[in-house]
């Protein structure tokens, strides 16, 4: 299939990817307004609000629709139509932009530490690989432009969102770990290689025990980690520890959708050691991408719960935590955690345009995520070749004692801050 789509000429593969694009934006934004938790009857494939005129066979033309639906403004507010149409306009040119960035620019590549004479042959070799790698951040990046934009309207990021992306994430890299960005070798000198970066990176060979029943386990008790996160769960500890426990028991199979759920977790469970039985590149991949899962979610959901007890109130929406996993599936755990100290950068900007547009200085944490990923893949020979690896490699084992500091000065601090505002700001 890639030798095929290769053998296409150049416009015509940038046409097709652009009316991708252009399609995608489409399904973004039915995601958009029909899969939040106050659907709006804007979108030209739902239905219509009772108000609104018949809808037309030509308000379902992706980009074009959007004007003649701009007849609705009195319903829906005016230029409720103005972002559909970026967001699909966007798309249709993010798509096209960003496969010639990463398989034909050799953007995710050192190109300037290599000899001018290399660089032909080295973007020729790289480019199966980059359009397998183009695959999984091409749906990502609808995927994060969905859950953006829901967000931004209510604060929240549906699971019906990052259960079906982290899924997709895991089922490609279970196929090959071909869909893991690139990482220069040897650390912090002239690249003589390229090698993915998978799970074990930069410390390279990687381990063998993740190929043995200690791997397996690993990443059975990933899977069910993730799986438990996705359930109804809530510790009422008022009445004490043993009806806790069992308020805490009950509220797992309050709702069906327990069931669906415990059929995902159970359906993984059995692929998960399919795989493992598989072996070789298909184990590596998978247990790379249960990896980033982990790492990315769990990073959030580490700060979600200090943050959340030391301050007394919910410090951010558990879909931070989800989409974070979803991501760090998708581009593994190195990307992840780069992508999260970058993603303040980001909600700089998001801020001062969210403000300049809507007068509202609270936006919510989602976004600065997506953006901080958007920025790692974009800037991933700087960030992960030049800053992370060496960085990583001179602190070794230290990184994590160093994680778990910070985690604990930061429940220090917002305690602290706590109860300066009570005493400052509470009435007395």
């Amino acid at each position: 299939m890639i030798n095929f789509w290769m053998g296409l000429a150049m416009p015509l593969r940038l046409a097709i990817l652009m009316l991708v694009g252009i399609i995608a934006g489409a399904v973004a934004n039915y995601v958009i307004y029909t899969w939040c938790w106050y659907p709006r009857p804007i979108d030209p494939w739902a239905p219509a609000d009772l108000k609104a005129p018949p809808r037309r066979a030509s308000d379902r033309i992706p980009i074009i629709g959007w004007f003649s639906l701009a007849r609705e403004s009195s319903i829906h507010g005016r230029g409720f139509w103005v972002r559909p149409v970026l967001i699909e306009l966007s798309l249709a040119v993010a798509l096209p932009a960003l496969y010639w960035y990463e398989t034909q620019a050799g953007g995710l590549l050192p190109i300037s530490q290599l000899a001018a004479a290399q660089v032909p042959a080295v973007l020729t070799a790289f480019e199966p690989r980059g359009t397998q790698i183009f695959l999984g951040h091409a749906v990502l990046l609808v995927l994060m432009v969905a859950a953006t934009f829901i967000d931004f309207d209510e604060q929240t990021i549906p699971d019906e969102i990052t259960i079906p992306g982290t899924l997709f994430a895991l089922l490609i890299a279970s196929i090959s770990y071909w869909q893991f960005m690139p990482m220069s070798w040897p650390v912090a000198g002239v690249p003589e290689t390229f090698k993915p970066t998978t799970f074990e990176m930069p410390w390279w060979p990687s381990m063998a025990k993740w190929w043995t029943s200690t791997g397996l386990l690993t990443g059975l008790a990933i899977w069910s980690g993730w799986c438990f996160a996705l359930a109804d769960r809530r510790l009422i500890l008022r009445r004490g520890l043993a009806k806790a426990v069992e308020f805490f028991c009950a509220g797992l199979v309050r709702h069906s959708t327990w069931k669906v759920l415990f059929a995902i977790w159970l359906t993984g469970m059995l692929a998960i050691s399919v795989v493992f039985k598989i072996g070789g590149a298909h184990w590596h991949g998978l247990f790379s991408a249960l990896v980033g899962l982990a790492v990315g979610g769990g990073v959030i959901w580490a700060i979600r719960i200090i943050a959340s007890s030391a301050m007394g109130v919910e410090a951010m929406g558990f879909g931070d935590v989800t989409l974070m996993a979803m991501i760090g599936a998708f581009v593994g755990w190195q990307a992840a955690v780069i992508a999260f100290f970058l993603s303040p950068f980001a909600a700089i900007v998001i801020v001062l345009i969210q403000y300049v547009i809507t007068r509202e200085p609270r936006v919510p944490f989602g976004p600065y995520l997506c953006a901080g990923t958007l920025m790692t893949v974009l800037g991933w020979n700087a960030v992960m070749n030049q800053w992370f690896l060496p960085n990583l490699l001179f602190l070794g084992n230290f990184i994590l004692w160093l994680c778990l500091a910070m985690l604990g000065l930061m429940g220090v601090l917002l305690f602290i801050w706590r109860h300066i505002k009570q005493a400052i700001f509470s009435p007395h």
